[in-house]
C-alpha cells in the first residue's frame, strides 16, 4: 500500500497521517457517507492513537507496519463491513461497548429509549427488564444512571449473553444481571418489573434495506420479524402485561413507519396513555404504554 499511496499521491517514500487520512477517505467514500470519519477511526486503530492525536500531529510519518495494518482495515471497510465491527467497539450513552457480529450495533437513536425511561421514572428504586439485550447497551446505560435499580437483561443468543456480560463487567454495571432467555421463557412467574424495554426485530423480511449498508453484516435474527415486522412486538406486548407492576410501562423501539401500528397493538392489549416518541431525526421511533388496571 505504501508504494500505491506514493504513486497515487506523488508523495515521498514515507506517508504522513494527513496523507493517509486523505487516501483512506477516498477509498471509504464509495461505501460510506462519513468517509473521512471512517478513515480517521481506522487510522486511529492502526497507530493506536485517538482522533485528537491525528489533528495535533498531521505531519507525523507512519511506519510501514502501521500502514500495512491500515490497509487491512480499509480493505474490510471497502467490502462494506461496519466500522464498529472492524474496531470491535461502539460508543453508546458515552460508554464504550464491545461489539461483534453476534449482535446489532448500538444506534444513537436508541438513546431516545433510554432517555424516555429515565424521564418517566426518576425514582431511585425500581426493577427493569431489557428483552433482546444484544450488547447490553440499553440495560447498562439505564443502570449507569440508576445505580440503585435492579436491571435484568436477556437474550436468546448465547454469544450475545456472553458479550453483554463482558460489557457489564468492563463498565462496572454491578446492578445488571444478564442471562439467556427466549423473550420471557426464563423469567420466573413471580418476577415483576417497573419497566420493560426492548429493541426487538421489527423489519419485514422483504424490506430491500436489508441488502444495503451495515445491516448486511448484522444478524438477521436480530433484525427480521414475521407479520410485516410486528410479530415480536405483538408477543412482547402480550406477555409483558403479566410481569409489569401497576403503573409500570413497556417501552419498545420500532421502525419509523410503524408508529400507529404499534400504538394499535398496545391499545388492543390494554395499555393506557400510549404514545410514540420521535428520534433525533424527528421520526416516530419509541412507543410506550402503561399498565393501569384501576
Amino acid at each position: 500500500m505504501l508504494n500505491k499511496i506514493n504513486r497515487d499521491m506523488s508523495q515521498p517514500a514515507k506517508c504522513s497521517i494527513e496523507q493517509l487520512i486523505a487516501y483512506g477517505t477516498t477509498l471509504c467514500s464509495a461505501v460510506s457517507d462519513s468517509a473521512k470519519l471512517d478513515a480517521e477511526l481506522l487510522l486511529c486503530k492502526a497507530i493506536d492513537k485517538n482522533r485528537s492525536y491525528l489533528l495535533t500531529w498531521p505531519e507525523r510519518l507512519v511506519s510501514e507496519r502501521e500502514v500495512a495494518l491500515f490497509e487491512q482495515l480499509l480493505e474490510r471497510r471497502q467490502q462494506g463491513e461496519p466500522v464498529a465491527y472492524i474496531l470491535g467497539e461502539k460508543e453508546f450513552w458515552s460508554l464504550p461497548f464491545e461489539v461483534n457480529s453476534s449482535t446489532l450495533i448500538p444506534r444513537p437513536d436508541t438513546e431516545v429509549l433510554v432517555e424516555a425511561v429515565l424521564n418517566a421514572y426518576p425514582q431511585q428504586s425500581a426493577r427493569c427488564l431489557d428483552l433482546g439485550t444484544g450488547t447490553g447497551a440499553i440495560a447498562i446505560a439505564i443502570a449507569s444512571e440508576r445505580p440503585k435499580w435492579k436491571v435484568d437483561a436477556v437474550d436468546f443468543s448465547a454469544e450475545a449473553v456472553a458479550l453483554a456480560t463482558r460489557n457489564a463487567q468492563r463498565l462496572a454495571a454491578d446492578n445488571v444481571t444478564i442471562y439467556q432467555s427466549n423473550w420471557f421463557e426464563a423469567i420466573k412467574d413471580n418476577c415483576s418489573f417497573t419497566v420493560i424495554v426492548s429493541n426487538p426485530p421489527y423489519i419485514d423480511e422483504l424490506d430491500p434495506h436489508l441488502k444495503e449498508g451495515d445491516v448486511r453484516f448484522e444478524p438477521k435474527s436480530a433484525l427480521v420479524a414475521d407479520n410485516a415486522g410486528l410479530a415480536d412486538i405483538e408477543h412482547i406486548a402480550e406477555r409483558a402485561w403479566r410481569y409489569l407492576i401497576e403503573k409500570g410501562a413497556l417501552f419498545v423501539e420500532h421502525g419509523f413507519e410503524q408508529g400507529k401500528l404499534v400504538r394499535d397493538v398496545f391499545s388492543h392489549m390494554g395499555y393506557s396513555d400510549v404514545v410514540t416518541i420521535e428520534d433525533y431525526n424527528g421520526q416516530p421511533r419509541i412507543t410506550v404504554g402503561y399498565k393501569q388496571t384501576q
